[in-house]
């Protein structure tokens, strides 16, 4: 095994230990339109601005023909929401009309849908059909980078990292592990530095220089 290998299952394990993991499966619409309602906001906006949605509008089709103004209001919590609901009705119509109100289940036609990059898409695989995926957001670009796994300027890149160097059997985990990590103890600014467990594995501590 090599020394990068035991390196990653080090840290896998680490975090397991410290971390209640949830990855539950939930509905692909639900966490497709919600993805999309996360970009540029916080988590209780985004939760806050789905949940007010969600209890109006059930599936695609309901969602396609809703009221443009109602669906704003709706998700104004969310931040831009002018954008994002325009972006929402159309991503409900074209799964509701090309798809038969079924998200697709394969990355390449998630990708088709208009503002959906590989992180929504990413997010809908593992959180919505359990398959093995990589969704790199903020969180997991700076901690992946932390840690030295990789060495990359774009969350693109360091996804593109991880998928060669991580073994699949993680996959379903990492992006989980690493977010609740960087939430709660490697956080952008300020990190928790003397309350984490990974020290011996960063390579930014002790010149105190955080990507």
């Amino acid at each position: 095994m090599t020394e990068k290998m035991q390196k990653i299952k080090r840290i896998v394990s680490v975090l397991k230990g410290k971390t209640a993991l949830a990855r539950y499966k939930s509905n692909p619409f639900v966490v497709l339109i919600s993805t999309i309602l996360s970009q540029r906001t916080k988590d209780e906006n985004t939760i806050r601005a789905a949940n007010q949605l969600f209890a109006e509008y059930k599936t695609p089709s309901e969602l396609a023909g809703a009221p443009l103004k109602k669906v704003q209001r709706l998700i104004k919590p969310s931040g831009f929401y002018i954008t994002k609901a325009r972006r929402i009705k159309e991503v409900s119509k074209i799964i509701a009309e090309k798809y038969s109100g079924r998200v697709p289940s394969e990355i390449d036609e998630l990708l088709k849908l208009p503002g959906v990059g590989r992180k929504t898409a990413n997010c809908v695989l593992v959180y919505g059909f359990g398959k093995d995926a990589i969704p790199v957001d903020v969180h997991v670009h700076r901690i992946s980078n932390r840690l030295g796994l990789v060495a990359t300027k774009t969350p693109e890149q360091t996804e593109e990292a991880l998928r060669k160097t991580i073994p699949q059997k993680f996959w379903l985990d990492i992006n989980e592990l690493f977010v609740k990590f960087g939430r709660n103890v490697c956080k952008p600014v300020k990190p928790k530095c003397e309350e984490c467990f990974l020290t011996e594995d960063c390579k930014f501590k002790s010149a105190q220089k955080f990507p």
